[in-house]
């Protein structure tokens, strides 16, 4: 049905609205990012850039020699400091004559020679590091700063920071498209719902075990996916262990709702998520690997999560999690978080630093003692 405009008492024809326009310009931004085009971001400043994670070595070439040769690298704070530079709003190192190699080396790979020349980097770049890792890609950036008017970006995809606070705001914005009874082993009265929403119309999954009591304080529990330790029971993590133990307490209890988000690798994605495993496998921790890649500790959020219960009329839970930033997180979406119930898996020589780690340096409520004694008893 049209709207009638009640400031001027017309019939508005527009099929988008202004969410709408937002949201197409961080959708069509993105997946050129992930093609390995440029976009253009304005703000008060305006600033072209690619993203090496999806660049070709054509396609850098050619941006350096639109930009005459003016171009830099934008290295986040963590990635800055993973190579020597103290900086708090991260760095750009010119790239003039640099090649393509060494381009991805300044942004992401180990062992680099700390630059002798950078710059503290504007503000601004943050964000478009935000809309490359909405597009699941690592946020080395190559940009350029350009007047409003440079033909060079003509046609040029474009996003602005207020499209982008919109589009992050409508993520909370949650839809059922199908539900269905799926019997799981030992778990017959089980019922998957699929949830449409947030950017880029993502797919995600609340799995009902048994017949909840929504009334009382519902055992919850938020999954980020892990295809590596849910589907082929990797021994690097614990996270296949805490899915299913966590699907084996609330059938104890009753029922429960597991929600299942598409978060692989802690949000990363799953190609920085088996970059960061191979920069494990060289001794680095889990929140280095990351910070090497540009990554913060846990970049995850949790709309979704909170937006499905709302969809789902639960409004106190009883969340099975080690992490009490997702604790914290409901509590501030206004999800009454009634009991933290901690979610364990088994100990191995494999994934005892992964916990260790997780406890002394992401603030997981797990016992480092009892991690490490659980593996001396075996």
């Amino acid at each position: 049905m049209l709207k009638t405009d009640a400031g001027v008492g017309r019939v508005s024809k527009a099929f988008l609205g202004p969410t709408d326009v937002a949201h197409r310009s961080c959708e069509i931004a993105a997946a050129e990012l992930r093609y390995g085009r440029p976009i253009v971001f304005r703000s008060d400043r305006s600033f072209a850039a690619m993203a090496l994670d999806a660049a070709s070595a054509a396609g850098y070439d050619r941006f350096a020699e639109v930009t005459e040769g003016t171009h830099s690298i934008y290295l986040t704070p963590p990635r800055a400091t993973a190579i020597g530079l103290a900086t708090t709003t991260g760095a750009l190192v010119s790239l003039r004559d640099a090649s393509f190699e060494r381009a991805c080396a300044l942004g992401y790979r180990l062992d680099v020679e700390k630059p002798e020349t950078w710059s503290e980097a504007p503000a601004e770049l943050s964000q478009l590091a935000l809309m490359s890792s909405l597009a699941l890609l690592l946020p080395a950036l190559v940009v350029v700063e350009i007047e409003p008017d440079d033909d060079a970006f003509a046609g040029i995809a474009q996003v602005t920071p207020d499209e982008m606070k919109i589009a992050s705001e409508a993520e909370q914005r949650f839809e059922i498209v199908a539900r269905t009874i799926v019997p799981l082993p030992d778990l017959p009265q089980s019922e998957f719902i699929v949830f449409r929403g947030g950017l880029s119309q993502r797919d995600q999954i609340a799995i009902v075990v048994g017949d909840p009591d929504l009334e009382r304080s519902v055992p919850t529990r938020i999954h980020s996916s892990c295809i590596t330790g849910d589907l082929f029971g990797s021994l690097k993590c614990d996270c296949g262990d805490q899915l299913h133990g966590a699907l084996r307490t609330m059938a104890a209890r009753g029922g429960g709702v597991l929600l299942y988000l598409d978060h692989e690798g802690r949000g990363t994605g799953i190609g920085a998520k088996m970059r960061a495993y191979g920069y494990q496998s060289r001794g680095l921790d889990t929140i280095d690997a990351d910070a090497a890649l540009g990554f913060g500790p846990d970049p995850r959020r949790y709309h979704a999560a909170s937006a499905m219960l709302g969809v789902l009329g639960i409004s106190k839970v009883d969340l099975l999690t080690n992490n009490p930033s997702k604790a914290a997180f409901l509590e501030k979406a206004g999800i009454t978080v009634t009991r933290r119930t901690p979610v364990l898996g088994e100990v191995t020589g494999d994934n005892r630093n992964y916990l260790a780690t997780k406890a002394r340096r992401a603030g997981h409520l797990l016992d480092v003692a009892s991690i490490t004694a659980a593996l001396v008893r075996k």
